[in-house]
């Protein structure tokens, strides 16, 4: 072979490969297009799946509901229902019973319509106007493309819609509740009126692992903490710095507050502490968290440090990023944490405010504080230091406060409000909420426990849930209900990872139509 054939058949080669290289990416890119414009709509159960697919198209993050709300009532319209609004914007539907099935008694089938709007920083995704982009996994799960997915409580919303058009499943008189931004404080469920529904049977469908029935939930209170201030100039010589932690998971404050991961505000303030001790740093900035009951996943402090100190700076970010990721390897993915030059800021926090800022958030306790004794695998008082923010003028801390004992709850809120007060923030609570009582008499849960049992062949697990349901708030204002919560399995709520299992939402939907045919 001479020099030209030799160097054809190179080219040949290479272009070869090229080629093959193209195809793949092109076979990928279509896979990726096709899993991206998922069409939910031929899963089983259809009616189900289609109501889903229909609330992913309507934005509804908590605080914006007006569209998922005419929605609602434009069901309702549609299907001949009556329904009423409350003052909150609360909606209930009602449905007669199906022939034969007049004497049953009311149930209250109740989800709330709001979602917890959460996305990775690399997507631009509004909640406000975008519909979901939704991805078929492996293994059967459902998820959104690097957001929250919404299927607390989509599902159950979905499901309710589902058997309040259907004419084919046995049941008694239905009355379908849906409250409003119960993510954002329960509000539906606080300013619900005492006479707003007839039943005294209630199916709550927004608990998170099928096959679990729930009689019982953690109350819970908000802290809200303000450090107001005036700020000062940067001193002359400094250079300011952006520092930004992302990569964390995060997750659901209730549900995933025992799975050790790192929050984002513990995490910066960590380093803020030795970056001021060690190098001048002075605050300029802080932005952490966005929703109260979210494990906090990213952070972003600017700082001014003298010009001189920027290599140390650099090298103990990177330190800490090294730190974070092997203190944390078998809980979270991998953590990013960065710096970039900007430009410098118009003023800072006082240096007095900002130390007592750092100190505060450095003590504040975090995570699970105590289990219930009796019950060694369940969450009974937690903290989450959820939000952290300043806008010139204030920096606003928030945190939220759970227990199942009423007792333990004030003895931590006492215990976070002493801490700021001594950093001399201004300190209030609001949103006090009960937990739910377990009822272990309860007919509903012995009706359900054996409809389970016989159409699955096992038990189902009894369990009280660290979160925070509407039960509670709903049973103390009704009086005389009987409760359950239930509902499919949901990974990872209120992060861009949430996801849904796709065979557990079958079975819930099994499980929620064969109890309603027995009870009677």
């Amino acid at each position: 072979m001479n020099d030209l054939q030799q160097k054809l058949f190179a080219l040949s080669l290479a272009n070869k490969s090229a080629l093959i290289i193209t195809f793949a990416k092109l076979e990928e890119q279509k896979e990726s297009i096709m899993e991206n414009n998922v069409d939910i709509r031929t899963l089983q159960p259809l009616a189900l799946w289609k109501n889903f697919y229909q609330i992913c198209q309507i934005p509804h993050p908590s605080g914006y509901l007006s569209k998922i709300s005419e929605f609602i009532v434009d069901f309702a319209k549609q299907n001949n229902l009556k329904f009423d609004i409350d003052k909150v914007g609360n909606i209930l539907i009602k449905k007669s019973a199906t022939k034969g099935r007049e004497d049953a008694p009311i149930v209250v089938l109740q989800s709330h319509l709001d979602m917890v709007p959460q996305k990775n920083a690399d997507v631009n995704h509004d909640f406000e106007k975008d519909p979901l982009t939704l991805i078929v996994e492996k293994d059967n799960w459902l998820k959104a493309l690097k957001t929250t997915l919404g299927a607390d409580n989509g599902i159950g919303v979905a499901a309710i819609l589902a058997i309040l058009e259907s004419n084919d499943i046995a049941h008694g008189p239905i009355e379908a509740l849906f409250t409003v931004d119960e993510e954002v404080g329960m509000v539906g469920a606080k300013g619900l009126a005492e006479n707003f529904f007839d039943g005294n049977i209630l199916l709550n469908m927004d608990s998170e692992e099928e096959g679990e029935l729930f009689v019982g939930c953690a109350g819970g209170v908000d802290a809200n903490i303000t450090f107001k201030y005036n700020e000062v100039a940067v001193p002359n010589g400094d250079i300011a710095l952006e520092i930004k932690l992302s990569g964390l998971r995060g997750g659901h404050s209730g549900i995933e507050i025992n799975c050790g991961r790192a929050n984002a505000a513990k995490l910066m303030f960590r380093f803020l502490k030795e970056a001021i001790m060690l190098y001048e740093a002075r605050l300029s900035s802080i932005e952490c968290g966005n929703m109260r009951n979210a494990i906090p996943r990213e952070a972003t402090a600017v700082v001014t440090i003298p010009a001189e100190g920027f290599d140390e700076v650099s090298n103990l970010v990177q330190e800490y990023e090294e730190l974070f990721n092997e203190e944390y390897k078998s809980v979270e993915n991998k953590i990013s944490f960065t710096l970039k030059e900007v430009d410098l800021p118009q003023g800072l926090i006082p240096e007095e405010i900002q130390d007592d800022l750092v100190n505060a958030i450095t003590a504040c306790p975090n995570g699970v504080l105590r289990f219930i004794p009796e019950m060694p695998n369940t969450v009974e008082t937690s903290n989450n230091l959820s939000i952290v923010k300043s806008d010139g003028e204030n920096v606003f801390v928030a945190s939220l406060i759970r227990s199942s004992m009423e007792s333990k709850k004030e003895e931590l809120a006492s215990m976070v409000e002493s801490l700021f007060l001594l950093a001399g923030a201004k300190v209030e609570f609001s949103g006090n909420y009960p937990g739910w009582t377990p009822d272990m008499k309860s007919e509903i849960m012995a009706i359900m426990s054996d409809v389970y049992t016989q159409k699955f062949g096992r038990k189902p697990e009894i369990k009280v849930i660290h979160a925070g349901l509407e039960c509670g708030i709903i049973g103390a204002k009704k009086g005389d209900l009987d409760m359950i919560s239930f509902g499919p399995t949901i990974l990872h709520p209120h992060s861009p990872d949430e996801k849904v299992n796709i065979l557990s939402v079958q079975r819930f939907w099994e499980f929620l139509t064969t109890t309603l045919e027995n009870v009677k």
